[in-house]
């Protein structure tokens, strides 16, 4: 994809490749995307990692789901409809939130223990916090107090806040206040410069 193509906000029909020719350079993309998405990746505490979305790896999931899941047409819509919210639109960013505990009881007591984390993740640009917004449109937090192990979180920035995020010197952090996982992480370098491109001037 062009840079052109990076500073899209929404993928159409148009843009969907037909799977045969998509097969063709499957290998290619995924190690793009992969090698991409290294930029975009932030951990934070022992369980949590932010992978900032964009319009590459929405359209590449899109791909994937496609290619996988053989729904043919049928199902190129319902695809567009779940992934292009999870696109930045220049004023915003985009994160899919997982919570990836490889032992099974650890990780079930780790999502009770983080019950309502949908409404603690933060972004702090020169000191000053955004609070994540969560999709509302899903269960984020079970009836009996289990969170998702995926979350997705939209942080909303106003043109200052966009300003400082551009500067080096401003200290941006990501994380948590939740009061059982109250954890922050300093964005790495890498990651501000990738996430920028998310941002219209």
């Amino acid at each position: 994809m062009t840079a052109s193509q990076n500073a899209k906000r929404q993928i159409t029909r148009a843009d969907i490749m037909p799977m045969p020719d998509y097969a063709a350079i499957r290998r290619e993309q995924r190690s793009r995307i992969s090698e991409m998405k290294k930029s975009r990746r932030i951990e934070v505490g022992p369980y949590s990692t932010f992978y900032f979305e964009n319009y590459d790896t929405m359209w590449h999931q899109i791909h994937e789901m496609l290619f996988v899941e053989k729904g043919g047409e049928a199902q190129i819509q319902d695809e567009l409809e779940a992934y292009n919210p999870l696109i930045p639109n220049g004023d915003e960013l985009i994160a899919t939130v997982m919570f990836e505990v490889p032992d099974a009881a650890r990780r079930m007591a780790v999502l009770h223990m983080v019950g309502g984390i949908e409404h603690h993740m933060t972004l702090s640009i020169g000191g000053e916090t955004i609070r994540g917004e969560p999709d509302a449109e899903r269960e984020n937090t079970s009836e009996h107090g289990k969170a998702s192990s995926v979350q997705f979180v939209r942080f909303t920035l106003t043109p200052a806040q966009k300003a400082a995020f551009r500067s080096a010197a401003t200290p941006v952090m990501i994380g948590f206040d939740h009061p059982r996982y109250g954890h922050l992480a300093a964005m790495p370098a890498a990651a501000r410069e990738a996430l920028t491109q998310d941002l219209t001037p």
